[in-house]
């Protein structure tokens, strides 16, 4: 079946129907990531949008559950140059019928399906053999559009323009959140801990005698033995929790419309503000309750949409980017160290430096390609923030140390490299 991309410029775009049966309008977005479809399809920062991925070819590795980053899907679509639909080896001796239908072994030991099924299942309607490098193209120059995928051919542009550009993401902060606050369990031994849980477990054994030096990057230290974190869900990806649970903390949940004194009821050693979707100047109750908890003497510790929220919260701003950072390839500078790091990013708006008070907070990270402010370190708190996503997975691990420093923050040991 035929499907079709407008934009709000006019341009279309043709190509063949993936996913679900239906017709959205959403803004489009791209990401620059070779692998994690899966991980993009689920993180929740994405809900309002429509996802094209730059990268030719989508889904040849199938649906591998454990990598969601939370329960379901949140694009309103998805748009790729070629989605697989044979995620797997064939024997050879079969006809083609057979090689076709009945035959099927998946080369991942770990795939559970294929994409186009799980995009029809989860109701995520998309369109494939489109020329996603012009469509890239064409956002970088005139910006993020909006957008509709529909497979009525008999659509008129000059109609669907206004509805087009009268389209807003809204409140999708509401959307995302959890309900109600629930608790992550933390590791109680290095055995436990490994964001390759299934994949790649830690022998005790071969590293009894190797000591720290000699364990894998991806073996944490529970350093955080024994410390509680609150975090604050505006669309948290699974692995921000995950990455405090492997290092030994207690990590409890909270809904985004939480009131902060209720989390500062719980005596928490420290708070996390969790990654999201949508403009953060719509997050004005979200805002105030932050003010409150960055008035307390409690560390804090904020991803993306947190660490916008934060600046607002403080008397910044935040303004929208011509087409933001969605990849996992963007180069940061932690102004502390000096040294760069490569990390996985997906923000569409971004801190306004020349509004920022340097009585209040100072710039921590910058990204190396376009200058843009990556981080905030507020005056005489124990407060820092960050753009981009230390807990990345798949993806560069570079920037999971920034765990290890709240940790040391919470312990009372400040702010350190």
């Amino acid at each position: 079946m035929k499907a079709f991309l407008i934009l709000e410029d006019g341009t279309v775009f043709e190509g063949t129907h993936i996913g679900a049966d239906r017709e959205i309008i959403s803004e489009i977005v791209f990401n620059t990531s070779m692998a994690g479809y899966l991980e993009v399809l689920t993180d929740p920062s994405y809900a309002g949008q429509a996802v094209c991925m730059t990268y030719p070819l989508m889904g040849n590795y199938g649906i591998c559950r454990e990598d969601m980053e939370s329960s379901g899907p949140w694009p309103d679509g998805f748009i790729v140059k070629e989605i697989s639909r044979l995620p797997g080896n064939f024997r050879c001796d079969c006809t083609l019928q057979e090689f076709l239908e009945e035959n099927r072994v998946a080369s991942n030991f770990r795939c559970e399906g294929e994409l186009n099924d799980f995009l029809i299942t989860q109701d995520i309607p998309g369109i494939a053999g489109i020329d996603t490098r012009a469509l890239t193209k064409l956002l970088r120059k005139k910006g993020t559009m909006n957008g509709m995928i529909t497979t009525n051919p008999s659509f008129s542009v000059k109609e669907i323009l206004p509805e087009l550009r009268a389209y807003t993401t809204g409140k999708v902060v509401e959307k995302v959140t959890c309900r109600e606050k629930y608790v992550v369990s933390p590791s109680r031994s290095l055995e436990e801990n490994g964001p390759l849980s299934g994949a790649a477990r830690f022998d005790p054994a071969f590293y009894k005698d190797g000591g720290r030096e000699k364990r894998p990057a991806l073996v944490r230290e529970l350093n955080g033995a024994g410390l509680k974190v609150a975090l604050l869900d505006l669309g948290a990806k699974a692995n921000i929790a995950r990455s405090l649970a492997e290092r030994g903390c207690q990590v409890t949940v909270y809904p985004a419309f939480t009131s902060a004194e209720e989390i500062i009821a719980s005596c928490p050693d420290g708070i996390m503000l969790s990654n999201g979707p949508g403009d953060p100047k719509e997050c004005t109750s979200v805002i105030r309750e932050i003010k409150k908890l960055y008035d307390t003497d409690i560390p804090i510790f904020a991803i993306c949409l947190g660490h916008q929220l934060m600046a607002l919260a403080t008397g910044a701003d935040t303004y929208k980017m011509k087409y933001g950072h969605r990849g996992g390839n963007h180069p940061v500078k932690d102004l502390m160290t000096g040294k760069v790091y490569i990390s996985s990013q997906n923000h569409g708006y971004v801190v306004d430096m020349d509004k920022l008070d340097p009585e209040v907070a100072v710039p921590a990270f910058v990204n190396v390609n376009d200058g843009t402010n990556e981080g905030l370190s507020y005056t005489g708190k124990a407060i820092f923030t960050v753009q981009y996503h230390p807990e990345a997975c798949p993806g560069p691990q570079d920037s999971g140390y920034l765990f290890d420093r709240f940790i040391e923050m919470m312990k009372g040991g400040g702010i350190h490299a």
